[in-house]
């Protein structure tokens, strides 16, 4: 039997293999980066900063004290800034490009040109007030915010030195680029967006090994152990992970539903079963997108070969939650009104919703529209009022509960898909769970669905 175990094991490590999703080598994966951080600074840029009637955009940090934003405005062989980093992004006026200039010893990548010249002038922050009278901007953005930590980098020495190295006259004209920041880090190109079905495709991939006997023999494997399959998986795939996957469980017993248990305070040794529910909470970085999913899996019952018809309901109830929600999408709506809107809608349907919905691209819990968070279900100040944008991605995360007469108790299906929203309507970027991972594998519909 043992002897048998471990060959079933092998061959489907040698089937996952074979399916799994190309990873490109490092020094593609920098191309590729390099090549969608030009083509956005070339073609998104100039509109973001002239809708945000911003003509010079100054991104500044020292080293391995790196400003939210400029990580996405470094070349991919770059880990950090380096010494003090000084990019400045100047908008000449209609019709003209970006100037994109580094105020450093070098260029910074292929984008941002060299525009400092330490033997003719030692100090940096009087060849940066050089390089802004030169070109007399009637606005000086800078990562200042109060809402939004991605969009407030700038550290209060910078600041200090920097204001103290320009005329009075420019310091005046210094406004804080909040909302040219959010824009920057929440619009998606078409380059991006031709990408990020792949992204999501292998962490989809990851997720379906992991919720498999690939990964959990019931009875043996705790949720614990699977935590970690997760993350030696992502290891062994040359991949990285922006936070720490969760498992947890929801099974016939007395135990209720408590949110904070699916972060901080479930069981480390609970042991999975058969006839258990089993959520997992998993994200990927890989080419600067992340990825940010919950699925679930049923685990077989001898003589099953199917999640029970109670629970398949229960998860009908949350893909209609889902529908619900993105349906309300329009563009300038605040995620406040779209939260309250879903929210009455599917109460109005007999259906008990939860939503928490985060923007996601560059970072996982990303800059943009907040629609409502787990704890914050009548809406949430600053950022829950900013409003929806065309072309912008979502971890679409919410839960709907059901009563479990079977069990006694009430379950919640917690679900989080990548979706974007391209102005008119929502799509789920590589698909959405619609059926249960199976434990063991049987001849099942895809779980994935539109």
């Amino acid at each position: 039997m043992q002897k048998l175990v471990i060959i079933t094991a092998l061959l489907l490590s040698q089937i996952c293999a074979a399916d799994s999703p190309n990873i490109l080598s490092l020094q593609q994966q920098a191309k590729v980066v390099d090549r969608l951080l030009e083509d956005k600074i070339k073609t998104v840029l100039p509109q973001l900063m002239r809708d945000n009637e911003i003509d010079m955009w100054i991104v500044m940090a020292r080293e391995y004290n790196e400003d939210p934003v400029i990580r996405t405005l470094l070349p991919a062989t770059w880990h950090a800034a380096r010494r003090r980093t000084v990019l400045v992004m100047f908008d000449p006026g209609e019709g003209a490009e970006i100037e994109a200039l580094a105020v450093a010893r070098y260029d910074v990548g292929a984008v941002f040109k060299k525009a400092w010249d330490k033997e003719q002038q030692p100090d940096q922050w009087a060849r940066l007030a050089e390089v802004i009278a030169e070109r007399k901007p009637k606005k000086i953005a800078l990562n200042l915010s109060q809402h939004y930590g991605q969009a407030d980098g700038l550290t209060h020495t910078e600041y200090q030195s920097f204001v103290a190295s320009i005329p009075k006259k420019y310091q005046k004209r210094i406004v804080s680029a909040e909302t040219l920041a959010v824009n920057w880090l929440e619009i998606r190109t078409p380059a991006e967006m031709a990408i990020y079905p792949q992204v999501v495709n292998i962490a989809h991939h990851i997720i379906a090994e992991g919720l498999s006997e690939q990964a959990i023999q019931p009875g043996v494997t705790s949720t614990e152990d699977l935590v970690w399959w997760f993350r030696e998986r992502i290891k062994a795939l040359k991949l990285d992970t922006w936070f720490h996957p969760s498992v947890s469980i929801q099974r016939a017993d007395a135990e209720q539903f408590e949110h904070l248990r699916t972060f901080d305070s479930r069981p480390a040794e609970n042991i999975i079963q058969p006839g258990d529910l089993v959520h997992v909470d998993f994200g990927i970085t890989y080419l600067r997108m992340n990825t940010d999913t919950q699925q679930h899996a049923y685990v077989l019952r001898a003589g099953e070969t199917e999640a029970p018809e109670y629970l398949k309901q229960a998860l009908v109830n949350g893909n209609r939650l889902q529908d619900i929600f993105t349906n309300n999408f329009k563009v300038g709506r605040t995620g406040n009104e779209v939260l309250a809107m879903s929210r009455q809608q599917a109460i109005d349907e007999g259906i008990k919703p939860s939503i928490y919905t985060h923007p996601i691209g560059y970072y996982g819990h990303a800059a943009g529209t907040t629609l409502g968070m787990w704890d914050s279900q009548g809406g949430v100040p600053h950022t829950g009022d900013h409003p929806l944008h065309a072309n912008t991605a979502y971890a679409i995360e919410l839960n709907a509960a059901t009563y479990i007469k079977e069990w006694d108790k009430e379950i919640r299906i917690m679900l989080e898909e990548d979706a974007f929203f391209d102005g008119e309507t929502v799509r789920y970027i590589n698909g959405r769970q619609k059926h249960f991972h199976l434990i063991p594998r049987q001849d099942q519909t895809h779980v994935l669905g539109d």
